[in-house]
């Protein structure tokens, strides 16, 4: 991808100069891909780079490691690792490769949902606080069963993560138990999205975070803009469409998933404060830096440019 590609988001949300003031936020996901002897350096240099630009937060919209490596403990393990190898707050939201695609040969077919426990067991054994070496306190749902659902507000702007996962969301029929774990887990982010935009009633902007593209794959093949019934995230997507059309204010979804990096407004008709960015991801390494601006008299605006990773 050339630099010009890489540039597309500085055009289409451009604002005036940073300030002192502006919150400032940098998003990866889908990283690292490919043997850890191969690819770990360069993500230590993706790491390295955010750290000197010290940002507000982190988010790390999940996918730590490829389809295709092993879900052990020891990969595992080495991610969260990462994470809170980041000098300010990070926030993580799972992906499908940490657990839901854990069943294939090549992932070592493991037991789906002991992947997903041993995550909550081992990465959010204190729910109460972010990754990072810097931690920061956040509100999060480990009442339900869902610790990694989390939020906090920075600067009157809240963010909020939801585990919403590539491969169907996990809605796949390989078992009962897969299926009836898709079920409750939908019903807690709905929940847990419904809570987040309550609390944010007097934020200025809200943003979202999760790892799935929505809308890569079932919505709006009809050209209705709608997700097909049999998705995975129809359910997920139409709360969300109606909490941010009666939230009326500046929001960002940020997620990963199907690796190519674009900023659009998925609903703009019914929700136009609504603006979507798909984060960069495998092959291209890179990270996304987000800065939330107040214009004088003005709403909330976001400048998203990206951070690119100076070993690739």
């Amino acid at each position: 991808m050339g630099l010009k590609a890489l540039l597309t988001g500085v055009a289409l949300l451009a604002a005036s100069p940073v300030t002192a003031q502006d919150l400032r936020i940098v998003a990866l996901g889908d990283a690292p891909y490919g043997k850890p002897r191969e690819v770990y350096p360069a993500y230590e240099a993706l790491i390295g780079a955010i750290n000197a630009r010290a940002p507000d937060l982190v988010i790390h919209v999940g996918d730590t490691k490829a389809a295709g490596t092993r879900c052990s403990d020891k990969i595992l393990d080495a991610q969260r690792a990462y994470l809170n190898s980041f000098t300010t707050p990070t926030l993580y939201t799972p992906g499908d490769n940490e657990w839901t695609d854990c069943h294939r040969k090549k992932a070592g077919g493991f037991d789906v949902l002991e992947r997903l426990d041993y995550i909550r067991r081992t990465y959010f054994d204190e729910p109460d606080q972010s990754f990072g070496r810097t931690a920061m306190a956040v509100t999060h749902q480990g009442d339900r069963g869902f610790p990694e659902n989390t939020r906090v507000v920075i600067d009157d702007v809240m963010i909020v993560t939801a585990h919403v996962v590539g491969s169907n969301n996990g809605f796949e029929p390989r078992s009962p138990a897969a299926v009836a774990e898709f079920f409750e887990r939908d019903a807690a982010n709905i929940a847990w999205l419904e809570d987040g935009f309550d609390a944010a009633k007097d934020s200025d902007a809200l943003i979202l975070a999760f790892h799935a593209d929505l809308f890569e794959f079932d919505f709006g093949e009809t050209g209705d803009g709608k997700w097909l019934r049999h998705s995975g995230y129809r359910a997920f997507g139409k709360a969300l469409r109606k909490q941010a059309r009666k939230f009326g204010k500046p929001v960002l979804l940020v997620f990963g998933d199907s690796h190519r990096h674009r900023i659009f407004r998925p609903f703009p008709d019914d929700a136009p404060d609504v603006t979507a960015l798909e984060v960069f991801g495998a092959k291209e390494m890179h990270a996304i830096e987000i800065t939330v601006q107040r214009g004088t008299g003005g709403p909330v605006r976001f400048t998203i440019k990206p951070l690119l990773n100076p070993a690739l």
